[in-house]
């Protein structure tokens, strides 16, 4: 008998933490291959760990609310014989990703020891340069925390976000207006020399906060909406948005589609929906312009080579953002097939991993809700986003000074300056209109 190591798995792209929600199992349960482990969430996706194979849990290492990196031993489990196991089959879809590291094989008396309490680990450990998660740095930023006032209750005194969060719901927020001075600093240091930073540190007033009067309704914050929340902040705070609209004549495209509708409907099984037209139409034109499917990466600028479409769905209290991979590669009906197939997955809880990874370029339903215009924001770190909005009867003037009824979308992009300018975005969009005025019974096959 051996004992294998559980790991934090690549929970998406960029993602290098993730923090234990809940226990699924306990020491001395016996799980099979897949079944889940753990509840994890990160600042990008919730999901579960699961087991990569047979066995009986020896020691759950990682506690709950704690947040670990990927490839932290996070529990390990006793399997029958020695040697690494293979990796789970290919086909064997998972709620995360399918690449779980694997620590080795260990034998069971060189089991790791347990984290240590929080009450172990005196805040005095902390020198000038320990190294904070980006989770937690964020958190602090946009909280005004001094992180140097917090006591930690992670591994070796590390702050975790869970720490920061519980300090935001009690509203106990140290901040550097609450740092005082040692004597020797007082003594020795003058106005005059008080340096710029402190001095804006020092005149900025804490958030005040909000009062709640009777008949208010306080809805505690969510981990995912925490993470929409976290994501929306850094888009709009790194990529500087910029906004184009542009109005597209889809008279003959709304004429073909409802031809179809109710024979496709019956024939296929799903709806044949505008939406599948707009997204074909933006996956061809992002072909003959690549610079729309990039990203900006620093000192570089990286033009992806796989055309892959996020789309935003929906719930209740929640925003996913499925991936649509190859979009370029798709028929009008394979779109429609695969956004209704997503939409199922989003509402009844069953996304992948690999159902929300990989996206280059995000086009947004808007007009699903009536909205006419709207600005988004950028699903970092793509280059760019469009709002579909709905399309309405309008008057148009026709070429002789004739008015008639037509049916007009607005297409509204948001685009990160950083990367794209009007120039090349104003091409893509004419392009994208070229395409959808264009679509009709005669040069148009949904198949």
């Amino acid at each position: 008998m051996s004992v294998q190591n559980i790991t934090m798995p690549q929970l998406g792209e960029s993602v290098t933490e993730g923090t234990i929600e809940k226990w699924l199992v306990k020491p001395g349960d016996t799980v099979k291959k897949y079944d889940p482990l753990a509840e994890v969430v990160t600042d990008k996706v919730n999901a579960e760990i699961p087991s990569s194979f047979e066995g009986v849990i020896t020691e759950l290492i990682a506690q709950e609310g704690q947040t670990l990196p990927v490839g932290a031993v996070v529990c390990s489990i006793e399997i029958a014989g020695e040697g690494e196991l293979p990796p789970p089959p290919q086909e064997k879809k998972s709620s995360v990703s399918s690449a779980i590291l694997n620590a080795g094989v260990q034998k069971k008396q060189e089991a790791p020891q347990p984290a240590p309490t929080p009450s172990a680990t005196p805040k005095e450990v902390r020198k000038d340069k320990v190294r904070y998660s980006p989770a937690v740095l964020r958190l602090a930023q946009e909280h005004d925390i001094a992180l140097d006032q917090v006591t930690g209750t992670g591994e070796g005194g590390r702050i975790t976000r869970k720490d920061l969060l519980k300090l935001i719901e009690t509203g106990n927020i140290p901040t550097a207006n609450d740092v005082v001075p040692a004597p020797s600093a007082v003594q020795t240091t003058s106005d005059a020399t008080v340096a710029p930073a402190q001095q804006q540190q020092a005149e900025k007033p804490a958030a005040p906060a909000q009062p709640v009067h009777p008949g208010d309704i306080e809805i505690p914050v969510t981990k995912v909406r925490r993470a929409i929340a976290n994501n929306m902040v850094r888009s709009v705070h790194e990529a500087p948005h910029a906004w184009m609209m542009m109005e597209v004549d889809v008279t003959d495209l709304v004429a073909y589609r409802d031809s179809l509708k109710n024979e496709f409907k019956q024939k296929e099984g799903f709806n044949l929906t505008y939406f599948a037209f707009f997204v074909k139409a933006v996956a061809q034109a992002l072909k003959e312009f690549p610079m729309l499917n990039s990203m900006w990466a620093e000192d570089k600028i990286i033009q992806k080579h796989d055309i892959n479409i996020s789309i935003a769905v929906a719930t209740d209290d929640a925003l996913f953002v499925p991936v649509m991979k190859h979009a370029d590669e798709k028929s009008i009906k394979g779109i429609a097939k695969e956004i209704h197939e997503l939409a199922i997955k989003v509402r009844t809880g069953k996304l992948a991993m690999d159902d929300i990874t990989g996206g280059t370029f995000t086009v947004n339903n808007t007009g699903a809700f009536g909205s006419v215009q709207s600005m988004g924001i950028i699903n970092y770190p793509q280059a760019a986003i469009l709002q579909v909005e709905s399309i309405v009867k309008k008057p148009v003037v026709l070429p002789g000074g004739m008015f008639a009824a037509r049916d007009i979308v607005n297409l509204c992009l948001s685009l990160d300056h950083r990367v794209l300018d009007g120039l090349v975005c104003g091409k893509f969009l004419n392009r994208v209109k070229e395409i959808l005025e264009n679509t009709n019974k005669s040069s148009t096959s949904v198949y």
